[in-house]
């Protein structure tokens, strides 16, 4: 009999009530060898960011160089117009709400705690061989690099290493996240602000999920009047694109529902076979919303200051590491760590919180993302039929072909 795998989700949630619970009444030093086992783990995390980010991007920015001239280029920016919209308008929903929804609440440092907070029994330091930024300027650098100079040598090579850093994403960071997580809230609970952190997580899920509606018609009404289709009619056919993500957590096993829901919003059956898969790796206006939103009610609690310039350059950032975040549950998040740290100053116990915050609220960043896939997908196929970059003819079975010389445009 097939043993069924427990998804990530229920673990973390599962980490969490057992971490708030176990914090009433483990010994002290039971607690602290968690927290050994949480600053082991953070300090590979910070290790592995630098280069996590340099194996990611720099190989994802070399494919966007390449392969598929103006249609390619037009739907990434449009993907990435869509994502920097995400991130400046749940700022400024943040900005307006969260003064009154999160007015009571606050993350005070442990150091303050009522209880005088445990330290771990020892600690390994690991120096990251660079830090975040210079690991960003180096995969911009190498990306564009590769994609004009079409170097096979290193492009394999940096295929190899991005095969090696999904494999540490996927087999070491991911399945000990609930680890980490159940040392987060053991450590809060322990220190008596566990009640205080929950209710923040309750009223940020409901914004997120409320925001999540208003984006997704927001862009629906733009490819309406870009269309010139009915916007709702546009936006009802591709609900089941929206449902099934939220079951599978996962822009990849949504896209044959995406590709069939958007051919029955009339686009092109050829044209929605290359957008629909693109936009499930390039288009994660859901995901930077909810990491934004997270990371401000984080700030906002921890008494952190925020102020637009910082957000913004952070918001314009994001949108990049967006398109080379691996397409795994929590997969975005990893992908921001280096941004949250280097960019906002998130320490250990703020990314254990983001960590928790995203995951538990993945299948409604996932439903936006799919969703407004196929928003992109209807405003490319009318500016793909406005310029005359694709065409169709019968081959000599009486099937249709779509051109290709529109990837040389």
């Amino acid at each position: 009999m097939k043993k069924k795998k427990i998804g990530l989700l229920p673990k973390i949630v599962i980490a969490i009530a057992l971490g708030i619970a176990c914090g009433l009444f483990f010994p002290g030093w039971l607690v602290r060898i968690f927290l050994t086992i949480n600053g082991l783990f953070s300090n590979f995390l910070g290790f592995i960011i630098p280069l996590l980010i340099l194996g990611l991007v720099a190989p994802g920015i070399a494919d966007l160089g390449k392969g598929a001239g103006k249609l390619l280029l037009i739907t990434a920016l449009l993907a990435y117009g869509f994502t920097l919209f995400s991130g400046f308008f749940t700022y400024f929903a943040s900005d307006l709400s969260y003064p009154w929804l999160l007015k009571d609440a606050e993350l005070q440092p442990l150091e303050t705690a009522a209880v005088e907070p445990l330290s771990p029994y020892f600690t390994v330091m690991m120096p990251p061989l660079m830090d975040v930024m210079t690991s960003l300027v180096l995969a911009f650098t190498l990306g564009l690099g590769m994609s004009v100079i079409n170097g096979a040598t290193l492009k394999g090579a940096m295929e190899d290493f991005k095969d090696i850093i999904n494999k540490v994403i996927t087999g070491v960071i991911i399945p000990l996240l609930p680890l980490y997580i159940f040392g987060i809230f053991l450590n809060i609970s322990n220190s008596g602000q566990v009640s205080g952190v929950l209710g923040v997580f309750v009223k940020i899920i409901v914004m997120i999920f409320f925001l999540t509606i208003v984006l997704l018609f927001i862009q629906f009404f733009i490819a309406g009047i870009v269309s010139k289709k009915n916007p709702f009619r546009l936006f009802r056919n591709m609900l089941s694109a929206y449902m099934t993500a939220l079951g599978t957590q996962s822009s990849a096993a949504t896209i044959p529902v995406t590709l069939e829901q958007t051919i029955k919003n009339g686009v092109n059956r050829e044209l929605a076979a290359f957008v629909i898969p693109l936009c499930a790796t390039i288009h994660l206006s859901g995901s930077t919303m909810k990491i934004v939103a997270c990371a401000m009610a984080i700030m906002l609690m921890s008494g952190m200051p925020i102020s637009f310039g910082v957000m913004a350059g952070f918001i314009f950032m994001l949108g990049i590491a967006m398109v080379a975040a691996p397409g795994v549950p929590g997969g975005a998040i990893m992908a921001a760590l280096g941004l949250l740290q280097s960019m906002l100053g998130f320490d250990e116990t703020a990314q254990g919180l983001m960590i928790a915050l995203y995951i538990a609220m993945d299948s409604f960043g996932t439903a936006c993302n799919v969703t407004g896939d196929g928003a992109i997908a209807v405003i490319m196929d009318r500016i793909n039929k406005k310029s005359n970059h694709t065409g169709t003819r019968r081959d000599g079975r009486g099937g249709m072909i779509w051109y290709s010389a529109r990837f040389n445009t």
